[in-house]
């Protein structure tokens, strides 16, 4: 990648392994919890969910915000840790549609577990949200595509070595064994192809790998990515997105690539930069997102 896979690690020791996970699993008690005080502060029942990746906070500034919501102020919710991440949630709307939003997220190296990094999704569904978006910033292997340009999420690659999905099912979450074939909804694809053929926007569409991080890879990494069938390569999304499906919800991921990881012509990547090239591609991403709800049904 990119650096804007990620974040920072928030120093508190987390511990890793099958007792840490199940202290964390998805619970309806802990859910509901969170659900209520936010129903408290925010009575909105949103259509669609939306996670703002790293650099891409600002696509928040395009809702009509009703209601914010400080993470640290809600029961279960992580805290972000990423300068990028701002770490509230946003209520209002956006392309006609009510919208809950995530200005920042959460990502496995900062130390949580999956479960914790995927909470919020259980509970953006609780509150009554069918239709997930997920942003990322991330970096691009496939040698005809450029920084700044956006791809469509058509697959993704789980090498985090984990799943939100382990520990024991509830089945009023979902399945014990949900199927992944189509996990980014075709027609959600096919009506953001069609917006950007609108709006003159060129739409790349792709696999993305997720990723451990916080380090960046190598070039023998990247050579291997690509040779496994992945466009882009980040350290977020996929967590969300197995959740969000294990649930029933519809999913449209969309990246902006912020830097180049072909390994032969491989120049170090910093934070700055792809912050930059993330800022420059946003106000596509804002136009794409909000062209999309525009066309869902009500």
């Amino acid at each position: 990648m990119s650096l804007a896979r990620a974040s920072n690690d928030n120093g508190d020791g987390r511990m890793f392994g099958a007792a840490h996970a199940h202290m964390h699993a998805h619970t309806h008690a802990a859910v509901d919890a969170a659900a209520r005080l936010i129903r408290s502060r925010a009575p909105i029942v949103p259509d669609v969910a939306i996670i703002l990746g790293t650099g891409l906070g600002a696509l928040g500034a395009a809702i009509n915000v009703s209601h914010t919501i400080p993470y640290e102020e809600i029961p279960g919710f992580p805290l972000s840790t990423v300068e990028s991440h701002h770490g509230r949630l946003l209520f209002g709307t956006l392309g006609g549609k009510h919208v809950v939003a995530m200005q920042g997220r959460f990502h496995r190296y900062e130390g949580y577990s999956l479960q914790q990094v995927t909470f919020p999704v259980r509970v953006m569904q609780a509150l009554g949200a069918h239709t997930l978006v997920v942003s990322n910033a991330c970096g691009g292997m496939h040698p005809a595509w450029a920084p700044g340009d956006i791809m469509v999420i058509a697959d993704h690659i789980n090498l985090l070595g984990d799943s939100p999905l382990i520990g024991a099912n509830d089945e009023r979450f979902g399945p014990r064994f949900p199927d992944l074939s189509a996990c980014y909804d075709a027609s959600l694809r096919a009506l953001a192809h069609d917006v950007a053929v609108a709006q003159h926007v060129t739409l790349r569409e792709g696999t993305y790998v997720a990723v451990q991080g916080p380090n960046l890879e190598t070039r023998a990494e990247y050579r291997m990515l690509r040779l496994l069938g992945a466009d882009v390569v980040g350290m977020s999304t996929v967590p969300e997105v197995i959740v969000a499906v294990h649930g029933g919800m519809r999913v449209l991921g969309l990246s902006i690539i912020t830097d180049q990881c072909l390994p032969d012509a491989l120049v170090p990547a910093t934070l700055a930069h792809i912050l930059a090239v993330a800022a420059k591609a946003e106000p596509v991403l804002t136009t794409l997102v909000t062209g999309v709800l525009e066309k869902l049904p009500a």
